[in-house]
């Protein structure tokens, strides 16, 4: 997402908020518009049913299978490794693309373990091919919504609108009728482990990206040295009107 935005293939995404925070700390030409999910995001820390590795202290050292350098799956690690008081330094990390890609590299040896959002990746849990070891939850919003700067500037009337119209559609998101059904079957997942997901995940309703969120972000990432130095909060969010 943040690539896309950064090369003007999108005009806006919904990002993982560690993610674009980064990204526009290191010269993406985007900003932050609104908070998507204000809820925190529960990441899983994966290996292969059959591995050796049991618990999480086996892990420090080992080599995490990410999506790409920059997403969530690489930022996150780094903030698991600091929690458990790890070398930040000694991770080894094996972008392997996405979901599909990871899955297979455990399985053909090319890393030991991995992280990613928990409740998309139970049925993997469910059918025997992987093996939860722990979990990790972000200390902030998990999702975004980003918008290219020059989108900003010519079309900001626009952007409004459908921030606003974000906000109308998810006050009543958890009462649509069949809602847990259809979530359940569009993304595979089972019936109970839906109704939780849903139960945790909160919307936000306004436009409101908070000074305080964008430090915390900022301070993590300035001290796991994912970030050289910070930027100013209206560097990084643009307001809009609630």
């Amino acid at each position: 997402m943040t690539k896309a935005l950064r090369e003007g293939d999108l005009d806006m995404a919904i990002c993982l908020t560690e993610g674009i925070v980064a990204d526009i700390v290191k010269g993406n030409g985007a900003k932050i518009v609104k908070v998507y999910v204000s809820s925190p995001l529960t990441w899983g820390i994966y290996v292969s049913q059959n591995s050796p590795y049991k618990h999480i202290q086996d892990l420090a050292g080992k080599r995490f299978a990410i999506s790409r350098y920059g997403s969530g799956s690489h930022l996150m690690a780094f903030v698991k490794a600091k929690n458990l008081g790890w070398d930040t330094k000694a991770i080894n990390f094996v972008p392997l693309k996405n979901l599909e890609g990871i899955r297979a590299g455990l399985a053909g040896g090319l890393a030991d373990a991995f992280m990613w959002e928990k409740v998309m990746t139970q049925p993997f849990v469910d059918s025997g091919e992987l093996r939860l070891v722990d979990e990790c939850v972000t200390p902030w919003a998990c999702f975004v919504l980003a918008v290219r700067n020059d989108v900003l500037e010519n079309h900001l009337p626009a952007v409004q609108e459908i921030c606003d119209t974000i906000n109308l559609y998810v006050k009543n998101f958890k009462q649509r009728p069949h809602i847990v059904e259809i979530l359940a079957q569009r993304y595979q997942i089972d019936l109970e482990d839906t109704v939780h997901w849903l139960h945790q995940t909160l919307w936000a309703e306004n436009n409101v990206v908070s000074d305080e969120m964008i430090a915390l972000v900022q301070d993590t990432l300035l001290n796991l040295g994912v970030i050289e130095q910070k930027k100013q909060y209206a560097e990084i969010v643009a307001r809009l009107k609630n």
